[in-house]
Protein backbone atom coordinates (compact mmCIF):
# COMPACT_ATOMS: atom_id res chain seq x y z
CA UNK A 1 0.00 0.00 0.00
CA UNK A 2 1.16 3.21 -0.82
CA UNK A 3 1.95 5.26 2.47
CA UNK A 4 0.54 8.64 2.63
CA UNK A 5 -0.16 11.99 5.27
CA UNK A 6 -2.48 10.18 6.64
CA UNK A 7 -0.60 6.99 6.66
CA UNK A 8 2.20 8.37 9.23
CA UNK A 9 -0.54 10.06 11.32
CA UNK A 10 -1.59 6.57 11.67
CA UNK A 11 1.75 5.78 12.80
CA UNK A 12 1.67 8.23 15.33
CA UNK A 13 -1.26 7.14 16.73
CA UNK A 14 -0.53 3.46 16.89
CA UNK A 15 3.29 4.42 18.16
CA UNK A 16 5.07 2.61 15.23
CA UNK A 17 7.79 4.53 13.93
CA UNK A 18 8.40 5.73 10.94
CA UNK A 19 11.40 5.59 8.72
CA UNK A 20 12.64 8.03 6.49
CA UNK A 21 15.73 8.41 4.39
CA UNK A 22 16.80 11.16 1.47
CA UNK A 23 17.59 10.19 -2.27
CA UNK A 24 18.44 12.11 -4.88
CA UNK A 25 18.65 9.85 -8.12
CA UNK A 26 17.13 7.11 -9.78
CA UNK A 27 19.08 3.71 -8.51
CA UNK A 28 19.08 4.73 -5.17
CA UNK A 29 15.43 5.77 -4.68
CA UNK A 30 14.68 2.46 -6.21
CA UNK A 31 16.20 0.68 -3.61
CA UNK A 32 14.94 2.69 -1.15
CA UNK A 33 11.23 2.20 -2.27
CA UNK A 34 11.76 -1.50 -2.46
CA UNK A 35 13.19 -1.71 1.88
CA UNK A 36 10.09 -0.48 3.85
CA UNK A 37 11.59 2.56 3.83
CA UNK A 38 8.27 5.80 4.41
CA UNK A 39 9.27 8.53 3.70
CA UNK A 40 11.79 9.53 0.49
CA UNK A 41 13.04 13.23 1.07
CA UNK A 42 15.04 15.01 -1.72
CA UNK A 43 16.67 17.26 0.46
CA UNK A 44 18.29 20.34 0.08
CA UNK A 45 21.14 18.63 1.05
CA UNK A 46 22.22 17.28 -1.77
CA UNK A 47 24.00 20.25 -2.39
CA UNK A 48 26.31 18.71 0.40
CA UNK A 49 25.66 15.09 -0.10
CA UNK A 50 26.25 14.93 -4.19
CA UNK A 51 27.14 18.40 -4.97
CA UNK A 52 30.33 19.49 -3.17
CA UNK A 53 28.87 22.17 -1.99
CA UNK A 54 30.17 23.40 1.62
CA UNK A 55 26.08 24.01 2.84
CA UNK A 56 22.54 24.19 1.21
CA UNK A 57 22.28 28.00 0.93
CA UNK A 58 23.54 27.33 -2.99
CA UNK A 59 21.02 24.39 -3.94
CA UNK A 60 18.74 25.77 -6.75
CA UNK A 61 14.93 25.60 -7.02
CA UNK A 62 15.91 23.72 -11.26
CA UNK A 63 18.19 21.72 -9.11
CA UNK A 64 15.73 20.69 -6.63
CA UNK A 65 13.05 20.26 -9.56
CA UNK A 66 15.27 17.85 -11.56
CA UNK A 67 16.22 15.82 -8.96
CA UNK A 68 13.18 15.32 -7.66
CA UNK A 69 11.89 14.40 -10.68
CA UNK A 70 14.22 11.61 -11.29
CA UNK A 71 13.44 9.93 -8.27
CA UNK A 72 10.05 10.01 -8.70
CA UNK A 73 9.94 7.90 -11.42
CA UNK A 74 11.15 5.31 -9.15
CA UNK A 75 8.98 5.60 -5.89
CA UNK A 76 6.14 3.47 -6.32
CA UNK A 77 5.21 3.34 -2.03
CA UNK A 78 6.79 5.64 -0.02
CA UNK A 79 5.88 9.16 0.60
CA UNK A 80 8.16 11.47 -1.59
CA UNK A 81 8.87 14.75 -0.25
CA UNK A 82 11.12 17.33 -1.66
CA UNK A 83 12.44 20.04 -0.16
CA UNK A 84 12.22 24.10 -0.83
CA UNK A 85 15.41 25.42 -1.39
CA UNK A 86 16.54 29.14 -0.07
CA UNK A 87 14.52 31.57 -1.35
CA UNK A 88 12.09 29.56 -3.24
CA UNK A 89 9.34 30.35 0.41
CA UNK A 90 11.28 32.94 2.25
CA UNK A 91 10.38 36.16 -0.06
CA UNK A 92 6.47 35.77 0.06
CA UNK A 93 3.71 33.57 0.33
CA UNK A 94 2.68 33.83 -3.68
CA UNK A 95 6.41 33.02 -4.19
CA UNK A 96 6.49 29.94 -2.26
CA UNK A 97 3.19 28.40 -3.44
CA UNK A 98 4.51 28.77 -6.93
CA UNK A 99 7.66 27.02 -5.95
CA UNK A 100 6.16 24.88 -4.23
CA UNK A 101 3.75 24.13 -6.93
CA UNK A 102 6.79 23.12 -9.53
CA UNK A 103 8.11 20.97 -6.95
CA UNK A 104 4.39 18.95 -7.24
CA UNK A 105 3.65 19.43 -10.87
CA UNK A 106 6.93 19.58 -12.33
CA UNK A 107 8.67 17.30 -9.88
CA UNK A 108 6.23 15.19 -9.25
CA UNK A 109 6.47 15.60 -5.02
CA UNK A 110 3.39 14.53 -3.05
CA UNK A 111 4.42 17.08 -0.31
CA UNK A 112 7.28 19.69 0.28
CA UNK A 113 9.28 20.41 3.29
CA UNK A 114 10.26 23.96 4.12
CA UNK A 115 12.68 25.46 7.44
CA UNK A 116 11.29 27.83 10.00
CA UNK A 117 8.83 28.57 12.49
CA UNK A 118 5.53 29.91 11.73
CA UNK A 119 5.94 33.28 13.48
CA UNK A 120 8.12 33.91 9.90
CA UNK A 121 6.47 31.51 7.47
CA UNK A 122 2.92 30.22 8.77
CA UNK A 123 1.54 32.28 5.89
CA UNK A 124 4.00 30.14 3.16
CA UNK A 125 2.82 27.30 5.02
CA UNK A 126 -1.16 28.05 5.26
CA UNK A 127 -0.82 29.10 1.06
CA UNK A 128 0.72 26.37 0.33
CA UNK A 129 -1.85 24.01 2.21
CA UNK A 130 -4.68 25.45 1.20
CA UNK A 131 -3.82 24.65 -2.73
CA UNK A 132 -3.64 21.37 -1.33
CA UNK A 133 -0.25 20.58 -1.31
CA UNK A 134 0.76 18.85 2.31
CA UNK A 135 3.97 20.48 3.64
CA UNK A 136 6.62 18.94 6.50
CA UNK A 137 7.70 21.73 8.61
CA UNK A 138 11.27 21.42 10.14
CA UNK A 139 12.94 23.57 13.37
CA UNK A 140 15.92 23.30 15.40
CA UNK A 141 18.98 23.44 13.24
CA UNK A 142 18.12 24.93 10.15
CA UNK A 143 21.13 24.32 7.57
CA UNK A 144 19.59 27.34 5.39
CA UNK A 145 19.89 29.63 8.73
CA UNK A 146 23.15 28.04 9.59
CA UNK A 147 25.01 31.69 9.52
CA UNK A 148 22.14 33.30 11.23
CA UNK A 149 22.51 30.53 14.25
CA UNK A 150 26.34 30.64 14.62
CA UNK A 151 27.15 27.06 12.93
CA UNK A 152 26.00 23.47 13.42
CA UNK A 153 25.19 22.97 17.41
CA UNK A 154 22.37 21.41 19.09
CA UNK A 155 19.00 23.40 19.89
CA UNK A 156 17.36 23.14 23.20
CA UNK A 157 20.30 23.45 25.50
CA UNK A 158 18.65 26.03 27.45
CA UNK A 159 15.35 26.73 29.36
CA UNK A 160 14.62 29.37 26.92
CA UNK A 161 15.60 27.73 23.54
CA UNK A 162 13.54 24.82 24.68
CA UNK A 163 10.46 27.49 25.18
CA UNK A 164 10.87 28.39 22.08
CA UNK A 165 11.08 25.15 20.05
CA UNK A 166 8.05 23.91 21.64
CA UNK A 167 6.14 26.85 20.48
CA UNK A 168 7.72 26.87 17.05
CA UNK A 169 6.51 22.99 16.49
CA UNK A 170 3.14 24.15 18.09
CA UNK A 171 2.89 26.80 15.61
CA UNK A 172 3.98 24.35 12.24
CA UNK A 173 1.12 22.56 13.27
CA UNK A 174 -1.40 25.14 13.83
CA UNK A 175 -0.13 26.55 10.26
CA UNK A 176 -0.81 22.95 9.23
CA UNK A 177 2.02 20.82 8.93
CA UNK A 178 1.16 17.27 8.71
CA UNK A 179 4.89 16.37 10.35
CA UNK A 180 8.20 18.31 11.69
CA UNK A 181 11.31 17.10 11.54
CA UNK A 182 13.51 17.87 14.05
CA UNK A 183 17.08 18.66 13.30
CA UNK A 184 19.80 18.47 16.42
CA UNK A 185 17.75 19.15 18.91
CA UNK A 186 18.09 18.07 22.56
CA UNK A 187 16.81 15.12 23.24
CA UNK A 188 14.72 15.66 26.12
CA UNK A 189 13.31 18.73 24.79
CA UNK A 190 12.54 16.50 21.51
CA UNK A 191 10.73 14.22 23.45
CA UNK A 192 8.45 16.97 25.03
CA UNK A 193 7.73 18.46 21.45
CA UNK A 194 6.51 15.32 20.29
CA UNK A 195 3.91 14.06 23.25
CA UNK A 196 3.00 17.64 22.84
CA UNK A 197 2.25 17.62 18.94
CA UNK A 198 -0.83 15.35 17.29
CA UNK A 199 1.62 15.30 14.52
CA UNK A 200 4.12 12.92 13.73
CA UNK A 201 7.92 14.26 14.63
CA UNK A 202 10.72 12.81 12.66
CA UNK A 203 14.39 13.14 14.12
CA UNK A 204 18.00 13.70 13.02
CA UNK A 205 20.60 13.97 16.04
CA UNK A 206 17.23 14.34 18.02
CA UNK A 207 17.14 11.35 19.96
CA UNK A 208 14.89 8.27 20.23
CA UNK A 209 11.43 9.61 21.52
CA UNK A 210 10.45 11.24 18.12
CA UNK A 211 8.12 9.27 16.18
CA UNK A 212 10.24 8.63 13.38
CA UNK A 213 13.91 8.75 12.14
CA UNK A 214 15.52 10.56 9.29
CA UNK A 215 19.32 10.06 7.99
CA UNK A 216 21.12 11.53 5.11
CA UNK A 217 21.53 8.32 2.85
CA UNK A 218 24.98 8.85 2.09
CA UNK A 219 25.84 9.89 5.40
CA UNK A 220 24.72 6.34 6.98
CA UNK A 221 26.36 4.46 3.93
CA UNK A 222 30.12 6.27 4.70
CA UNK A 223 30.05 9.06 2.91
CA UNK A 224 29.64 11.48 5.06
CA UNK A 225 31.98 13.34 7.66
CA UNK A 226 31.01 11.19 10.94
CA UNK A 227 28.56 12.72 12.83
CA UNK A 228 27.92 11.83 16.52
CA UNK A 229 24.18 10.84 15.67
CA UNK A 230 24.75 8.98 12.77
CA UNK A 231 25.34 5.07 12.20
CA UNK A 232 27.51 3.60 9.14
CA UNK A 233 25.17 0.76 8.50
CA UNK A 234 27.66 -0.56 5.38
CA UNK A 235 30.49 1.61 4.25
CA UNK A 236 30.20 2.12 0.93
CA UNK A 237 32.65 4.37 0.38
CA UNK A 238 35.50 1.98 1.29
CA UNK A 239 33.69 -1.02 -0.85
CA UNK A 240 33.29 1.31 -3.81
CA UNK A 241 36.79 2.70 -3.68
CA UNK A 242 37.97 -0.97 -3.58
CA UNK A 243 35.98 -1.73 -6.75
CA UNK A 244 37.41 1.19 -8.79
CA UNK A 245 40.69 0.33 -7.70
CA UNK A 246 40.77 -3.20 -9.30
CA UNK A 247 39.25 -2.25 -12.10
CA UNK A 248 42.24 0.04 -13.10
CA UNK A 249 44.39 -2.96 -11.84
CA UNK A 250 42.95 -4.90 -14.08
CA UNK A 251 42.55 -2.94 -17.27
CA UNK A 252 46.60 -1.70 -16.84
CA UNK A 253 47.21 -5.67 -16.45
CA UNK A 254 45.34 -6.84 -19.48
CA UNK A 255 43.11 -8.75 -17.33
CA UNK A 256 39.82 -7.42 -18.50
CA UNK A 257 38.55 -7.79 -20.41
CA UNK A 258 38.79 -11.31 -20.96
CA UNK A 259 37.23 -13.66 -23.63
CA UNK A 260 34.32 -13.86 -21.37
CA UNK A 261 33.68 -10.60 -22.07
CA UNK A 262 33.73 -10.22 -25.77
CA UNK A 263 30.85 -10.70 -28.25
CA UNK A 264 32.16 -12.33 -31.62
CA UNK A 265 30.12 -13.35 -34.52
CA UNK A 266 28.84 -16.79 -34.58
Amino acid sequence: MPVRTTTLMKRKRDGEKIVALTAYDYPMASLLDASDVDVILVGDSLGTAVAGLDDTIGVTMDQMVYHTRIVSRAVKRALLVADMPFLSYQISPERALENAGRLVAEGGAQAVKLEGPADRFGAAVEAITRAGIPVMGHIGLTPQSVHQIGGYKVQGTDERARERLVEEALGLERAGCFAIVLELVEAGVAGEVSRKLSIPTIGIGSGAACDGQILIMHDMLGFGPGYRFVKTYFDAKTAIAEAFAAYAREVRAGAFPGPEHERRCE
